[in-house]
């Protein structure tokens, strides 16, 4: 079975095209993908703008495009934060419907979660023991920890890289702004942090891009090397890495290894979310997984529908 996972996600539209059956993993046969900044693309009221919303219907007019020409049997849409948190989600939802006829779940934060937290068991395996698994977002911070494939927590706070970006550092790295900042972002994760803390994991796991971006800044191997090599990112050389990145303009963060320059701005509040994780649960490194969100969703899809090979 060829299916089309369309993830309308804070910082990208992505269209990931695999091949699905029984008892395999599943095989990223096309990937298209847009940068939508839908949350930075958010007025004084909490709207995604009209920009933002002529980006997305052209995105998603263009996947289904694309899904059509390389045989997708179906096309599976959901959207993240930036949508789920905006004062005209359900305009904006519309919209997309009656202009490209594609229907996207809006997928609530624990949900997120939880579908994270099923791709890394899944990567993973079993003799990983209790996970916890940790993912930046555009628009959100997701936190998962358990020992099957369901977690027994599920968390999103809203400290996504793109969100902190716009709400406190859109007039740069101010020192007193980026300490503020930090006593935010955790007291924030503290005030939820006893579950995680008391469930005391046995591999601790982060995922999608912010995490990638900052491991590869940090030494881990590049993405040119494969998936299965092992890449971590490690507490001390965050910590030591952080003065530099407040230093630098979004330009020469663009330079390091790993940033893409459509993320470049987001890279100091992702390094400021990614520290306070480490530190708050004393994690002295974090695993990268290469499955997250969209691998979630394509495995529950498979569960429920029961792909044969």
């Amino acid at each position: 079975m060829r299916l089309g996972v369309l993830d309308i996600g804070s910082n990208t539209g992505h269209l990931l095209v695999v091949d699905a059956r029984g008892g395999a993993a599943p095989m990223p046969a096309y990937s298209h993908m847009e940068p939508l900044r839908l949350a930075e693309h958010l007025d004084d009221s909490g709207c995604v703008d009209e920009a933002g919303v002529d980006a997305l219907v052209d995105f998603v007019s263009s996947a289904v495009v694309v899904a059509e020409d390389k045989g997708c049997a179906e096309l599976a849409g959901f959207a993240t934060s930036a949508v789920r948190d905006a004062a005209n989600c359900d305009e904006v939802l519309g919209q997309v419907r009656a202009t490209t006829g594609v229907e996207i779940e809006v997928l609530a934060g624990d949900d997120e979660a939880r579908l994270t937290f099923l791709a890394v068991r899944r990567w993973f395996g079993w003799s990983s023991g209790r996970l916890a698994v940790f993912d930046i977002g555009g628009g959100s911070l997701e936190l998962a920890v358990g020992s099957d494939e369901a977690p027994d927590v599920a968390q999103s706070l809203p400290l996504g890289a793109a969100r902190l970006t716009r709400e406190h550092l859109r007039g740069g790295a101010d020192p007193d702004v980026v300490r503020e900042l930090r006593r935010m972002i955790r007291a924030v994760i503290a005030r939820d942090a006893g579950p995680v803390t008391r469930a005391a994991p046995d591999h601790s796991v982060a995922t999608s891009k912010t995490f990638r971006s900052l491991a590869r800044i940090c030494g881990a191997a590049p993405s040119a090397e494969g998936l299965r090599v092992r890449r971590v990112l490690d507490a001390e050389t965050l910590r030591g890495m952080l003065p530099k990145l407040l230093a630098m303009s979004a330009a020469d963060v663009a330079a390091l290894p790993g940033v893409s320059p459509s993320r470049a701005h987001q890279i100091v509040a992702g390094a400021l979310v990614a520290d306070a994780v480490m530190d708050l649960f004393d994690l002295a490194e974090l695993e990268i997984c290469p499955w997250a969100l969209r691998e979630g969703i394509i495995l529950e899809r498979l569960d429920r529908i029961g792909v044969r090979g």
